[in-house]
C-alpha cells in the first residue's frame, strides 16, 4: 500500500464564456499508508473531481499528485497502480462474475493459476463463491457492487478509490455495504480514498474525514473531532444528523461571567453562561457578533421556569429509540434530540437548558470557530 500526497492540486474547466471555472482550488492533503480517508461534501464541492485526478481520469490544471513517493501527473491511469470502484458498477454485461473479476488480470498476462487464486480468494472474502457463473443482470444491486469491489481487490493495487459506490442502493443495503467495506479495509490494511455526499457514511467509515466546499478543504480530522470541534459554520451545519443548532447573538460580561445572548428583539432571548473552556478564548469578542452552536443531544427540555426564556414546539418526530423536537425561540429554529418517551403537542411552551460539554462558538463575521489563536475581524 502507499501514501498519497496532494500538493496545491487544482482543476479548472472552461465555460461557455471562454473563461474558466475553478472546481478544485489549490488543495493540500496527505492520505497516510493504510488509511481510510473519506472526502465528503455537497454536490459540486470538488470531491469527485479530486478523486478522478488521483486516478488519472481528469487532467490536472495545477499542483501534483504523488503516490508512494512518485509524482504521477503524467502517468497513465493503468500505470498508477490504483483500482477504482464506480457509482454505476461498470460491469461487462456479457461476462460472468468470474470473468469480470479476472478481466484486468488477463490483460496483464498473469498465469492462469494466479488469476484463479486471486479471483477465488476475493470471491470468498466477499461472499461471492456461489455467484461466479452468473451474469450481472442476474445479480441484485448489492451483489453487483460486491463484484465491482472484488474486481478492484484482485488487482492488489497500492490505492483503492471509491466514487460514491453506495448511492444506487436502497437504505438497508447501504448500511450493509458500508459495514462490509469497513471490514474489508480492516482485513486488507489498504489505503482507501472514499468519496460520498452522505455525512453518515463519512462518520461511520473514515479514519479521517476531509470536508470540502466550493473546491476547498474546510477541515481534515477524525470523525469525532469533526463532530465535536467543527472548524467553521459550514462543517458544523453539514456534519451531524440532525446538524448542529446555531444561534446568532453577541457576548456580554455580567457579574464577572461571559454570557452569550441570542439576537431576539422580543425580550425572550436565550442566555447562556459560558464555561471557562469557552469563556477564556472568547473574552476579547465581547460586543462582537458570534454564533453559539450546540448539538441536538446537548439540549434538555423542561417545564416552563418562572421568568425564564421559553421556546415553542413546532413539530414532534418520534424516531423509535429517540424523538426529535423541532423548537423555535421566535428567532431561531432548532432541534432537540430527546428520549423516546417524550411527546409534546404542537404549540407547547417549554424551557430549554444546554449541555455545554461540546458546545462551540464561531466568529459571526469570518464563520470560523473561535479558539485560542483566533482574532476578531
Amino acid at each position: 500500500m502507499a501514501k498519497v500526497i496532494l500538493s496545491q492540486l487544482t482543476k479548472k474547466f472552461p465555460d461557455k464564456s471562454g473563461s474558466e471555472v475553478v472546481a478544485v482550488k489549490s488543495i493540500d492533503l496527505v492520505i497516510n499508508d493504510h488509511e481510510f480517508m473519506v472526502l465528503v461534501g455537497p454536490s459540486g464541492c470538488g470531491k469527485s473531481t479530486t478523486l478522478r485526478m488521483i486516478a488519472g481520469l481528469e487532467e490536472i490544471s495545477g499542483g501534483t499528485v504523488a503516490i508512494d513517493g512518485r509524482v504521477v501527473n503524467e502517468v497513465e491511469p493503468k500505470d498508477r497502480d490504483i483500482a477504482m470502484v464506480f457509482q454505476n458498477y461498470a460491469l461487462y454485461p456479457h461476462m460472468s462474475v468470474y470473468e469480470n473479476m479476472a478481466f484486468a488480470l488477463k490483460l496483464r498476462n498473469l498465469p492462469k493459476a494466479e488469476i484463479e487464486s486471486r479471483v477465488r480468494d476475493a470471491a470468498t472474502l466477499l461472499g461471492l463463491e456461489s455467484l461466479l457463473d452468473r451474469k450481472p443482470k442476474a445479480l441484485s444491486g448489492g451483489q453487483r457492487q460486491r463484484v465491482a469491489v472484488g474486481r478492484a481487490i484482485v488487482r492488489q493495487p497500492k490505492v483503492f478509490l471509491f466514487d460514491e459506490p453506495l448511492s444506487n442502493l436502497d437504505a438497508k443495503m447501504r448500511v450493509s455495504m458500508r459495514t462490509e467495506i469497513t471490514k474489508l479495509h480492516a482485513r486488507l490494511a489498504a489505503t482507501m480514498i472514499y468519496v460520498t455526499h452522505d455525512q453518515v457514511e463519512a462518520m461511520t467509515m473514515g479514519d479521517r474525514i476531509c470536508v470540502m466546499k466550493d473546491g476547498k478543504i474546510m477541515q481534515v480530522a477524525p470523525p469525532l473531532e469533526v463532530y465535536r470541534r467543527p472548524a467553521n459554520l459550514f462543517v458544523a451545519g453539514f456534519i451531524g444528523s440532525p446538524p448542529m443548532n446555531l444561534f446568532k447573538g453577541t457576548l456580554r460580561v455580567s457579574a464577572g461571567q461571559v454570557e452569550f445572548v441570542e439576537e431576539n428583539s422580543s425580550g425572550n432571548s436565550q442566555v447562556v453562561v459560558l464555561p471557562d473552556r469557552l469563556a477564556a478564548p472568547v473574552a476579547r469578542y465581547v460586543g462582537q457578533p458570534v454564533v453559539f452552536g450546540v448539538r441536538p443531544e446537548g439540549i434538555t427540555v423542561e417545564a416552563v421556569a418562572a421568568n425564564g426564556p421559553t421556546v415553542r414546539v413546532e413539530l414532534c418526530e418520534p424516531m423509535g429509540a429517540e424523538t426529535y423536537l423541532h423548537l423555535t425561540s421566535g428567532v431561531t429554529n432548532f432541534i432537540a434530540r430527546v428520549g423516546a418517551e417524550v411527546d409534546h403537542a404542537l404549540g407547547t411552551t417549554l424551557t430549554v437548558t444546554f449541555d455545554l460539554t461540546n458546545a462551540c462558538l464561531f466568529d459571526g463575521r469570518t464563520e470560523d470557530a473561535i479558539g485560542a489563536g483566533s482574532q476578531p475581524a
